[in-house]
């Protein structure tokens, strides 16, 4: 039988059906004709899109380069290093190792505010999976996974000062606390390891880690730290052969350890019972590293706008970015709302008023120019009487005693002209005469909340009428300064004045000085009673640091209605990005790192009824030479001090035994001293005016030692 063959259609469908290439060239053919017909809207690149990109690029390089920097054998970078600049200098501890120097006096670390790790306890359900996990140092991974809740954990209370309900963040303890802030930045690792070359570990050596976000005070009343910080001291003492500690604070912790001296020997309840001779038996030198004995300017930017430099000019890049883009709202206002609950930050605010840090028309430094040969080459010799040259500076003379102006026109005025509006004369008037009720009307209409509930802040209780008073003041000096944080921040502020005190002690015989809210101000209490101890002020200069700053009002509706104008420039009187600069390490300006030292404990005085001998050592900054010197071995910067070479010899020969005169005495490279050259002809306790402050050209021989008069001895 034969078979019978259907002849294939030669439609264009059975065609299709036969041939699967041909079926898929016309499903992209419908698929594309589909696409012509009902276009989509292409998905715009927004500011935020590139900003996390940045951030994603910044954060692959920076885990790239670390680990290559784990990967290669140490050996390398100093192979490679030396191959381009020559041999390398051995690091302090070995150097001194091969001179035959051992342990011998226990040392105690005392770190400053925010370079101690803080780990979380106890906290809310949106913090699961958190307990004991770092919430500041380390990678500081939350910050980017849950911001807000990472801001509602690093919060204190706004009353108390102390935990917030359901929310316990503690210290993070032992040598590793504060040994890198982040994976690969140092803070105490290097003199840590060094020390270690001349046979020094953990049984001779104790981080005093605290919660830096409390006042000092409340670091006791809540964890117990300042008992802690004696019971280890004694220990380490008893067990070194009784040889006496040295104790080396770095930045706030200068003041940390300052409060301790007192509280140690102050009887109990108040203070730790040790008796006024605690210190003369336990301690043989306390060695601050760039301690803002006076407080700092910078402080006052923070708490007032919640910035400084860097932030401003950050903010002048990148528009907005600030503002809106890390969190999902406003990202400034959510730092100045977790940062006015630390009231550790309030001990870093200025000290001595005007009397310390100039009026509206004098101020006790000169114009630091980052650039010395630029310096130089503004100057200009002209000839004298006699014929010889001398050096006159053409630097522009800067008020930096008004430390907020408000507008570039402020600054230059003399203050015979500034049209002030006195808010706090009519906030008094007020009060007395009306009541509280018409304070707050004063004040001003409260800003609407609608749209800026999560940010909520103490300005938009201001009002308005608050925020116009605070700008029509124009500026504010040192002593100003405190009434203005009062009147903007009255809750941080109204914490503050139980812990914290910032004027200049009249009578220290008085009995109001025993009280624990003076011991962290040197100008309000005195040294102990410990004529064989010895104290040092370390620090770096020969870097730009911030003094005083040039504001503006912005109209923001939910933003800080305060910020530093970076549009206001000056080459000739320092003046930069809205910010005017002194000498300093970028942080602490010279005239608070070195004051005391220099002058109110110099001898004995009335701040040092023992005769306690001091010393500054200045350490000049220089720049590395190249990338691969890292942060440098001669730096000055405020942390990047902590890898410099002859600060970490300095400390290493006095804990092996030196004193302050086998280092060479002091070591000065400022201008610390022509700063105090200074002759106040009123009484103590008045502020000077203008005409009673007189400063003595260096030109002329300043003044002799035994002649230099006593300001506020």
């Amino acid at each position: 039988m034969s078979l019978l063959r259907q002849r294939k259609p030669t439609g264009t469908s059975n065609a299709t059906e036969s041939d699967p290439n041909i079926c898929q060239e016309d499903e992209k053919k419908n698929k594309a004709a589909s696409k012509d017909k009902n276009p989509k809207k292409q998905k715009s690149w927004s500011c935020i899109d590139s900003c996390c990109w940045l951030i994603g690029w910044i954060c692959v390089t920076w885990w790239f380069l670390l680990f290559l920097y784990n990967a290669i054998p140490t050996s390398f970078n100093q192979y490679v290093t030396e191959a381009i600049t020559g041999p390398v200098p051995d690091p302090p501890g070995v150097k001194l190792k091969k001179e035959g120097l051992t342990v011998k006096h226990p040392v105690v670390f005392v770190p400053g505010i925010v370079t101690g790790g803080l780990e979380l306890w106890e906290g809310h359900q949106c913090a699961d999976g958190l307990f004991r996990k770092r919430l500041w140092g380390g990678t500081f991974g939350e910050v980017y996974k849950r911001p807000l809740c990472w801001v509602e954990h690093m919060s204190l209370d706004n009353e108390t000062g102390l935990d917030p309900s359901g929310i316990r963040v503690r210290p993070v303890s032992g040598l590793v606390a504060a040994d890198y802030f982040a994976p690969g930045y140092f803070v105490w690792a290097v003199l840590i390891a060094n020390l270690a070359n001349i046979g020094y570990e953990e049984k001779n050596m104790y981080m005093a880690a605290y919660d830096w976000r409390l006042s000092f005070q409340n670091t006791e009343v809540r964890d117990q730290t300042l008992s802690r910080i004696k019971s280890n001291i004694e220990l380490m003492v008893a067990t070194n052969g009784g040889k006496k500690a040295v104790i080396i604070p770095h930045s706030m912790g200068v003041l940390y350890f300052l409060h301790f001296m007192k509280w140690v020997e102050a009887p109990a309840p108040m203070g730790g019972g040790g008796g006024p001779d605690w210190c003369a038996k336990h301690i043989k030198a306390v060695m601050n590293i760039g301690g803002p004995f006076l407080g700092v300017p910078k402080a006052v930017a923070g708490l007032f706008s919640a910035e400084a430099k860097d932030v401003a000019v950050a903010r002048a890049i990148t528009p907005g970015f600030l503002d809106h883009d890390l969190f999902p709202h406003q990202t400034l206002q959510h730092l100045m709302r977790m940062t006015r609950t630390w009231d550790s930050t309030m001990s870093m605010i200025p000290k001595g008023g005007d009397t310390i840090w100039g009026g509206l028309d004098w101020s006790p430094e000169e114009c630091h120019s980052p650039s010395r040969k630029r310096q130089i080459a503004n100057d200009t010799q002209i000839a004298n009487e006699n014929g010889s040259e001398v050096v006159v500076s053409q630097i522009k003379h800067v008020n930096y005693g008004r430390v907020i102006s408000f507008g570039k026109d402020v600054v230059d005025a003399p203050s015979s002209e500034i049209e002030r509006i006195d808010f706090r004369v009519r906030l008094s008037f007020l009060e007395v005469v009306v009541g509280i009720y018409a304070c707050d009307a004063f004040k001003g209409q409260s800003v609407a909340n609608s749209t800026c509930s999560e940010v909520w802040t103490e300005y938009h209780e201001m009002g308005y009428g608050g925020i116009k008073a605070v700008a029509e003041f124009k500026a504010y000096t040192a002593g100003l300064i405190i009434d203005l944080l009062h009147f903007v921040a009255p809750k941080m502020m109204a914490r503050g004045d139980a812990h914290f005190s910032y004027g200049i002690a009249e009578n220290l015989d008085n009995p109001e000085y025993q009280h624990y809210k003076y011991w962290s101000n040197p100008l309000e209490t005195t040294l102990p009673t410990a004529p064989d101890m010895e104290i040092y002020s370390l620090y770096g200069v020969g870097l730009p640091t911030e003094r005083a700053y040039v504001y503006k009002l912005t109209s923001a509706e939910c933003g800080i209605p305060f910020q530093i104008d970076t549009s206001a420039d000056d080459e000739d009187s320092c003046l930069k990005d809205g910010v005017y600069s002194v000498d300093g390490d970028e942080t602490v300006p010279v005239l608070s790192a070195g004051f005391m030292c220099a002058k109110g404990w110099r001898g004995k005085t009335r701040f040092n009824p023992s005769g306690i001998r001091t010393y500054i050592r200045e350490y000049d900054h220089s720049p590395p030479a190249n990338l691969l010197e890292g942060r440098g071995t001669l730096s000055g910067n405020h942390v990047d001090i902590m890898g410099n070479f002859a600060l970490i010899e300095d400390i290493i020969r006095v804990a092996a035994g030196a004193t302050g005169e086998d280092l060479g005495g002091n070591q000065v490279y400022s201008d610390i001293f022509k700063c105090l050259e200074i002759k106040v002809l009123i009484d103590l306790g008045e502020r000077p005016s203008p005409h009673q402050c007189i400063f003595l050209p260096r030109s002329l021989g300043g003044w002799p030692d035994n002649q230099m008069p006593d300001l506020m001895l």
